[in-house]
């Protein structure tokens, strides 16, 4: 494992109970974009990946709207986590920049505010794997901090140790790597600002 995912993967094995305590709530007009993700792979038949799934919380609302879900998280404590409090889901630990699934095997790929780790120059890897694993016409929704800055966090979810950057972007630039990657942009009026729907 390469240092950058090294670092990731023990930060939040470090904060994964505090981090699975702290973020019950989730984010606002979730539940709008995950009723248009239902909506749109209905009768597919194939698996939607919640890339970066943490604690099994958007695993858990995705498997809510009858989809078949797959959760998948690069720190073994948040998969633990999420096993305990989710133990009919399918949860495994594995990393977006390597997925272990065959090609064209999801109808759905959900990023949840996960690729914000990721150094810059590998997100194209990523978007390329949610590519890879996507069937035709499959959807790509992701969330993500805006912005175009990027801090170093050492601390967090309850005051423990971590060691990772957090990365901020705007709706243009990730665009630009997804249709890149061969991705369309898809527009609809659910999708906030902080948020962005690809089709394959």
């Amino acid at each position: 494992m390469t240092d950058f995912l090294s670092d990731i993967s023990s930060s939040y094995d470090n904060v994964a109970v505090s981090y699975a305590e702290l973020v019950q709530d989730g984010a606002s007009a979730e539940s709008e974009c995950f009723d248009l993700l239902a909506k749109l792979v209905a009768g597919s038949g194939r698996v939607v990946l919640d890339v970066g799934c943490g604690p099994g919380r958007t695993t858990g609302l995705l498997a809510a709207r009858d989809l078949e879900v797959i959760g998948i998280d690069l720190s073994p404590g948040m998969v633990e986590v999420a096993r305990r409090d989710h133990p009919d889901l399918d949860l495994r630990v594995g990393t977006m920049t390597a997925l272990d699934l065959p090609d064209e095997s999801a109808s759905a790929v959900v990023s949840w505010w996960s690729i914000i780790h990721l150094p810059r120059d590998v997100v194209p890897q990523a978007f390329a794997e949610f590519h890879r694993v996507l069937a035709p016409d499959g959807v790509l929704l992701m969330g993500f901090h805006v912005g175009s800055e990027s801090t170093h966090k050492t601390s967090g979810y309850g005051g423990h140790p971590m060691n990772i950057y957090v990365h901020r972007w705007t709706a243009a630039g990730l665009t630009e790597l997804a249709v890149a990657a061969g991705f369309a942009p898809y527009l609809a009026t659910e999708i906030p600002e902080d948020r962005l729907l690809f089709r394959k």
